[in-house]
């Protein structure tokens, strides 16, 4: 996929007009999209790409400017010079990758909300895991401290659609509710999109790097790479990146100024205590955030905090009002002496390890298994020899690989490993295995691709079956301007 220098114009909504541009991708992504598109320019013809199920609802738009195809191919991609692509689909392909070659622009909304918004004070937040809490909690401080802040992103809510909240065109009553900073989650389908905007964030957060997606990026080199390209190639004025991960650590930066968290002369840990250099901040055992990786977050936003001119110290103790997200080793209740955690967010066997290494004094069943990404689960079986939980349930398209991996281990280490064909008999499993007592761990390391739409449809089904109410425990709190 071509990407285009930094020197050319922004792509803002205004310059799409009398250019040939379709949408791929009705998700709520796609959907914001459009109606961004429409606000600013209604008279623009437009052509959407989508699924067969997903053409009635195109229709039912009554949108007489709206085309809706279901065959993306190279050529009918190739007749535009712009397709607003969805984060979910990929821009290698070969479909994709053979239209770039003949000239078709692919860009994002991420994109297009960065070219509007040139002059907003943006925190960008990114790393493979943590990005959701790192952000949350971020915007949770900013508004303890009393700054208009807004959250948005792949965390749950299209930047497309808060895309009039700070228009320069606003009178002066409207402006004032405008927030002050944006605090926008991205995922590795997004980041590239912020260098194509032109746009440099304030800041760039980066919590971590290992690999995911693969089936995305097509390999873990490239998945790096485009993770990184938010620091990279967009060029922030500030970069807070992990010291205690070896790739981010090794990055040279020269168009930003770097600072580390996680190392000893900055924001980091000392035990549970949250320390700034040699200085003591706070004691984080009040703190609802399980699990080291994710108090090492804490660091993160306080370090970002910082960055952006206010007094981190100050604001650190607010973190512990924070409400943590659902699907992220997210505590559901007990019942009938099982405590059940629903860690559906994990999609990789590094997040698995740390959500264990939360329960380590317990006594757990892990149900582990989704879509085969292709990822090596090596290191998961290794970690296994010392730190195994009481029994594994394995599901999913690439439970069998991961019992097979695991089968040795489990006879030598002596932990119980069964094999279930779906979630409903992954818990039963489970719940004989513990008895009346322990921990039953939904934390796959595998999207939930195939039976799922999503890890939030998987964390909800995950709920119902263990007998709490989906609905109660689904609603990602401080979303959009507060």
């Amino acid at each position: 996929m071509r990407s285009l220098p930094r020197s050319d114009s922004p792509p803002g909504i205004a310059q799409l007009d009398g250019k040939r541009v379709a949408l791929w991708g009705w998700g709520r992504e796609g959907r914001a999209a459009y109606r961004a598109l429409r606000r600013r320019l209604p008279a623009l013809p437009l052509t959407l790409f989508c699924s067969t199920e997903e053409l009635a609802e195109a229709h039912a738009l009554g949108d007489a400017l709206l085309a809706a195809e279901t065959a993306a191919s190279a050529e009918r991609l190739s007749a535009f010079e712009v397709v607003i692509k969805s984060p979910g689909i990929s821009p290698y392909g070969p479909e994709a990758l053979a239209a770039a070659e003949r000239g078709t622009r692919f860009i994002g909304g991420t994109t297009l909300w960065f070219a509007e918004h040139a002059d907003a004070r943006t925190i960008c937040v990114t790393g493979t895991k943590g990005k959701s809490t790192t952000s949350a909690l971020l915007a949770h401080l900013l508004r303890a401290g009393g700054h208009r802040t807004a959250l948005c992103g792949n965390i749950g809510l299209p930047m497309l659609e808060l895309l009039d909240e700070s228009r320069l065109d606003l009178d002066e009553s409207k402006r004032a509710q405008s927030p002050e900073f944006w605090v926008i989650e991205l995922s590795s389908y997004q980041t590239r999109d912020v260098a194509a905007s032109g746009v440099s964030p304030e800041i760039a957060v980066a919590t971590n790097i290992f690999p995911e997606h693969l089936d995305w990026h097509g390999s873990e080199a490239r998945y790096i790479d485009d993770k990184l390209a938010l620091i990279t190639a967009a060029k922030p004025r500030i970069a807070i990146l992990n010291g205690d991960d070896r790739t981010l650590a090794a990055l040279t930066l020269p168009d930003s100024e770097v600072r580390l968290f996680g190392v000893a002369d900055g924001w980091h840990l000392r035990g549970d205590v949250v320390c700034r250099g040699d200085r003591v901040v706070f004691d984080t055992k009040d703190v609802p955030l399980p699990g080291r990786h994710n108090r090492g977050n804490l660091c993160a936003v306080l370090a970002a905090i910082e960055a952006l001119g206010l007094d981190a110290e100050a604001l650190a103790p607010h973190a512990a009002t924070f409400q943590p997200l659902p699907h992220r080793l997210q505590t559901l209740g007990a019942r009938d002496g099982i405590t059940y955690v629903n860690d559906s967010i994990s999609t990789t066997p590094h997040a698995t390890l740390a959500a264990l290494d939360c329960f380590r004094s317990r006594r757990v069943a892990l149900l582990a298994g989704g879509h085969d990404r292709g990822i090596d689960w090596a290191d998961f079986a290794d970690a296994m020899r010392e730190h195994a939980p009481a029994a594994i349930v394995t599901l999913g398209q690439n439970g069998p690989k991961i019992s097979t991996l695991l089968a040795p281990l489990a006879e030598a280490v002596g932990f119980a490993l069964v094999e279930a064909a779906d979630l409903p008999e992954a818990v039963t499993r489970a719940r004989a295995l513990l008895g009346e007592e322990g921990v039953m761990l939904l934390s796959p390391g595998a999207p939930s691709f195939g039976p799922y739409r999503d890890y939030t449809e998987r964390g909800r089904h995950f709920a119902a079956l263990a007998g709490f109410d989906p609905e109660a425990i689904a609603a990602i709190p401080g979303l959009g301007i507060g």
